[in-house]
């Protein structure tokens, strides 16, 4: 009869929260290795295109017969609003509608067009915005290569799509008088 018997009370709950358990110190399993993917910039977005310090316009159509015609007129009525009374308007318009034709003709439900400009000289640069296509962006039309104006011109594909660009001079020189 030397039992000892503890007198524990009645069940109450306790006057503060109970503790949580510490969090764990290392993860139950360590990440899996992801698949390769197109590459991503630091923010885990597509980079896209940036223009800074200098008028820009972009312009979107829908990928048919008439868009070459469309961008052209609209890109025309953009870049007059920047006053370069020295532009080549008729290579302005054939260079545009050169490059247009060329990205419909490479595919793609939609172009972009990009104007840009900055110490005289206006880049028109056209996305498809068709990554994936069978082939790389081909080259840039001849008939766009050969303009008095153009200074630079190329393509090339990217995680946008297929591009086309042309560099025009917004104050060429004068034609050379033959004697």
């Amino acid at each position: 009869m030397s039992e000892v018997v503890e007198a524990r009370g009645p069940k109450v709950p306790p006057s503060y929260p109970p503790k949580s358990p510490p969090p764990q110190k290392k993860p139950v399993e360590a990440p899996r290795p992801q698949p390769a993917t197109k590459p991503k910039s630091l923010t885990g977005v597509p980079a896209r295109l940036v223009v800074t310090s200098r008028r820009a316009r972009v312009l979107a159509f829908r990928a048919d017969q008439w868009a070459a015609r469309k961008a052209a007129g609209q890109a025309a009525l953009a870049v007059a609003e920047w006053d370069y009374p020295l532009l080549d308007e008729h290579d302005f318009l054939k260079a545009v509608h050169g490059l247009v034709r060329a990205a419909v003709a490479a595919g793609g439900k939609r172009v972009s067009v990009h104007l840009a400009d900055q110490d005289a000289k206006v880049l028109v640069m056209v996305l498809n915005h068709l990554a994936d296509g069978p082939d790389g962006a081909g080259p840039v039309p001849p008939e766009v290569a050969v303009l008095r104006t153009v200074e630079a011109c190329g393509s090339h594909t990217d995680h946008d799509g297929h591009a086309w660009w042309a560099l025009l001079d917004a104050e060429p020189r004068p034609k050379k008088r033959l004697a």
